[in-house]
């Protein structure tokens, strides 16, 4: 990112304990981040199917979009070797700061000249990070690039949402929008603010869990299952982890 405006709000964050980044998206919509505490949180603080999905990891991890470093301490404190990556050099020095013992500049599209072929057991992508595959075009080869890091029986570990599960008229107007110009419904063209610093659009991916399948199906991985919200949960939003493997 030209401005790194995730890790300047990460960074006070980190020091006076306040920061809340702005989403906006090409169509003038302007949404509130759930701010810096989320980045911090640990383990009994996060959304229940992020404490399920993270009972299948194993081995190595690769972290990709790491923040301020979450998942890779729960992980590390499990014993884990964790890799973690973010394109916003604010996110991986905050992470280092926090104890994430290997945290790198990386953006995941570059994943498979940084690091070597095999590397990780684990692909993590949680946080919705999933949308970092971009967009339906780049997706798949996305994809490939970390089948390419990851070990013949590795697991990518996918958090999504499916767009389309909201009543709100902004969103569902978007949706519309993009079906019209062939796009997916949950592709967003985006980028975060935080007081004066902006980032570079980007494109991010919101994706239904059998959008998720139609777009590994081409890819060395299967989606193996979705791990959902439990029942009680009174308003999911959509919310879900894919527990995808590698078929070869």
């Amino acid at each position: 990112m030209e401005d790194d405006a995730i890790g300047a709000m990460l960074r006070d964050y980190r020091d006076g304990g306040d920061g809340y980044e702005i989403v906006e998206r090409d169509d003038g919509w302007i949404g509130i981040s759930a701010g810096g505490e989320y980045y911090f949180s640990g383990p009994e603080e996060w959304p229940e199917i992020e404490r399920r999905a993270i009972d299948h990891v194993e081995g190595r991890v690769l972290d990709v979009g790491c923040g301020a470093g979450r998942h890779a301490l729960a992980l590390q404190g499990r014993g884990h070797d964790v890799t973690a990556i973010d394109v916003s050099p604010g996110a991986v020095e905050v992470a280092e700061d926090r104890g994430v013992e290997d945290a790198r500049v990386v953006d995941v599209a570059d994943v498979a000249e940084a690091f070597d072929p095999g590397s990780f057991d684990t692909i993590l992508m949680l946080g919705n990070n999933f949308g970092l595959v971009g967009t339906a075009e780049t997706a798949p080869e996305r994809l490939r690039d970390l089948a390419e890091v990851a070990t013949e029986d590795a697991t990518l570990i996918a958090q999504s949402r499916d767009p389309v599960v909201t009543d709100d008229e902004h969103h569902r107007a978007y949706h519309e929008k993009n079906r019209e110009r062939g796009r997916l419904p949950g592709a967003l063209r985006m980028r975060v603010r935080y007081e004066v610093h902006a980032s570079d659009w980007f494109d991010y991916l919101m994706a239904a869990p059998d959008t998720m399948e139609e777009l590994v199906a081409d890819t060395p991985w299967d989606l193996s299952e979705t791990i959902e919200p439990d029942e009680q949960v009174t308003d999911p939003g959509g919310d879900y982890v894919g527990i995808v493997r590698t078929n070869g």
